[in-house]
């Protein structure tokens, strides 16, 4: 078995123990006091020295144990331990490595000096309470201060030597503040509050060390930073290469508990005891900042990040972490990240932990049953709702941006929807949470926070669509009282049969003159994209029209000739040519080459139509062949007497190649 030494005392240090400690080696920790002990788990392969050793000793101790690699993980101010541990190495021929800890970034309004001696002298010269963050070492070197007594307070380790410190250098028991860090940057402005302070003295100690919480904290508190230089750090590399050269060298294999857990609407309150515990336990968190924020501990690492990919990769390039919590907001199964985040963590084992998503809480509030409800989401999504609120009698809506909530009232309305009850829920589970009712239209001009979800009753919903509306209900005539040719009721509604439209669907309607055709097809696809292809003006303008009369966010009006106006789309999953200048072949060639495998259904009436149609049949080799004769007689009033009036004859063709990309 490799045998270990690793010499710690730091966050760094604790976290390669505790991998070491998973790990089939031998481990020494090495501790400068016995709170430095309490701090490591305890583990059957690891032993512990807990005090400060001299150069001396530490040589003996190498001859004795014969270490296949020492790592030296202690302070980088502790300057001392760092060349007694290098130079029994070299002299006792055992494998060295440095642990280096990560440099935060200096603020530029803070005070940077080389020594304790000049943070005194700036101190001197200076007006107001100081903190000083650098324990109690060096805390002779600052009685220099004047005032010292009234000025100063100083936060130390919860140790007796410490008290002892500050004992002998006249700190007053007030004056004491004795706890553990790291401490977030809450804990660090809540202390720089407390004690009024003006200046808070710290040496960069990485982010390991919460110099990042510090930083943030006294800007957030209007407090100057003074910072005593690192001193000069032998080379090395960091905590994450450490153990990637330790599985390399040891053929050790990292053992990450990888926990993807919803947190629920939000407060801690509304969390799941599993959650919560998982979240204790963990050694990094992952997620937005809005909620990682909410949950993180002091001294808990976190990474923020939403991109699944991005998850991924931190997860596999930062192995010191033995548990990881991926944070997610509400449910994972509910509009979730994790839908996409779990293939990419398919090499780990990975456990998923459910939260309470706020559909499940907003109708907890309302004290309605959500059974019968259509989940939607507008998060960060471009979808059309008006569909699914026509169609649903209660739709549930996730909605997000600052403005989110007020534009779903608007488009509603606009789509003569503003009768729509709605119940909108903000900030749900925190402490101001609200609930707003009303009808969409009157709450459209409302202000709303961008924490917002919202449940919408439409008493009038028809979830059937029966396609071939009547006539009449589409703009036919234009400006100068000319009819624009209409794909009548009768053939449309075979026509649509025709194409098997799903929810879903890309859909382009080829010569769409009034939009009929592409109309109905917007409101079956409630879900997908229509796109309407017309080159005359006059017809161009009713298209409008009718778009706008049955309020279609879904439908795309493309002003342009066929298959030249084509080419820019996305590509079809089911295509109607209703008109087509003399390009059918041209046309079929380019939707065929965007999706070899689109629906498509043409009319022809003219013979010239119907022999190109039949041609191309042959030609393109389609599974799918089908033609339909279609003669209608619509009835006409003569006098007392009704008589059927024949419409012109048409050939329906139905053409597709076998796939699954519609």
């Amino acid at each position: 078995m490799f045998k270990i030494c690793v010499f710690g005392g730091t966050t760094e240090g604790r976290r390669l123990i505790a991998f070491l400690a998973s790990q089939p080696v031998s481990v020494t920790a090495c501790v400068a006091t016995e709170y430095g002990e309490e701090l490591l788990e305890p583990a059957e392969n690891t032993t512990v020295s807990a005090r400060r050793l001299p150069k001396d000793e530490i040589k003996a101790m190498f001859q004795e144990a014969k270490f296949d690699l020492v790592v030296d993980a202690t302070h980088p101010y502790a300057t001392s331990i760092t060349e007694s541990v290098a130079q029994a190495c070299s002299e006792t021929g055992t494998e060295y490595l440095r642990l280096l800890r990560d440099s935060g970034a200096v603020p530029e309004d803070a005070v940077y000096v080389e020594s304790i001696a000049q943070a005194v002298e700036f101190l001197n010269a200076a007006k107001g309470n100081v903190l000083l963050t650098t324990g109690s070492k060096e805390l002779s070197a600052y009685t220099a201060i004047r005032d010292f007594e009234q000025r100063v307070y100083v936060r130390i380790l919860p140790m007796a030597d410490s008290l002892a410190a500050c004992h002998a250098a006249g700190v007053k028991p007030a004056h004491i503040i004795a706890m553990q860090g790291p401490f977030s940057l809450e804990m660090n402005r809540a202390m720089l509050h407390q004690v009024s302070a003006q200046y808070m003295v710290t040496k960069d100690c990485g982010s390991a060390g919460g110099f990042y919480e510090k930083v943030a904290a006294a800007q957030a508190a209007g407090v100057r930073l003074i910072i005593v230089g690192r001193p000069a750090q032998r080379t090395g590399i960091d905590l994450n290469t450490t153990i990637r050269t330790l599985c390399q060298r040891f053929h050790l294999m990292p053992k990450t508990d990888i926990a993807v857990v919803g947190i629920g609407p939000g407060s801690q309150n509304a969390m799941t005891m599993e959650v919560s515990a998982i979240l204790q336990k963990a050694d990094c968190l992952i997620g937005a900042k809005r909620m990682v924020d909410a949950v993180s501990r002091p001294g808990q690492a976190v990474s923020y990040a939403i991109a699944p990919e991005i998850i991924a990769n931190f997860i596999r390039e930062h192995q010191a972490y033995r548990r990881i919590a991926v944070v997610m907001s509400g449910d994972v199964g509910f509009f979730s990240g994790a839908k996409k985040l779990l293939p990419l963590l398919a090499d780990h084992t990975v456990r998923v932990l459910p939260g309470l998503n706020s559909l499940v809480y907003l109708c907890a509030k309302l004290q309605t049953p959500y059974d019968d409800i259509v989940p939607v989401s507008l998060h960060g999504r471009s979808h059309d709702i008006t569909g699914d609120v026509r169609a649903n009698p209660r739709v549930f809506a996730l909605v997000g941006g600052e403005n989110g909530m007020r534009e779903l009232c608007s488009r509603l309305t606009s789509s003569g929807l503003g009768t729509v009850k709605m119940y909108i829920g903000e900030r749900l589970s925190y402490p101001d949470e609200k609930i707003t009712v009303g009808e969409a239209g009157k709450l459209a001009g409302g202000t709303y926070d961008p924490l917002s979800v919202a449940l919408i009753e439409n008493a009038a919903a028809s979830p059937v669509i029966t396609h071939g509306l009547p006539d009449e209900v589409f703009h036919r005539s234009d400006k100068n009282d000319s009819v624009v040719p209409m794909t009548k009721s009768e053939i449309r509604s075979v026509c649509l049969s025709k194409l098997q439209l799903v929810r879903n669907a890309i859909c382009w309607d080829v010569g769409a003159g009034t939009g009929s055709v592409a109309v109905e097809m917007a409101l079956q696809a409630t879900r997908g994209q229509v796109y309407a292809i017309e080159q005359k003006s006059n017809a161009i303008a009713l298209l409008n029209k009718n778009k706008e009369t049955f309020g279609l966010s879904n439908l795309s009006i493309i002003h342009g000739h066929a298959p030249e106006s084509c080419e820019e789309l996305p590509k079809p999953t089911h295509v109607f040519i209703g008109g087509s200048s003399g390009n059918m072949r041209s046309i079929l060639s380019c939707v065929l080459e965007k999706n070899p495998h689109a629906r498509i259904v043409a009319t022809a009436i003219s013979l010239e139509s119907i022999a190109e149609l039949t041609d191309s049949i042959k030609e393109s080799a389609f599974d799918v062949r089908e033609v339909v004769s279609l003669n209608v007689a619509r009835s006409q009033t003569a006098g007392q007497y009704h008589l059927m009036r024949g419409q012109n004859p048409i050939y329906i063709f139905t053409l597709q190649r076998r796939g699954d990309s519609v």
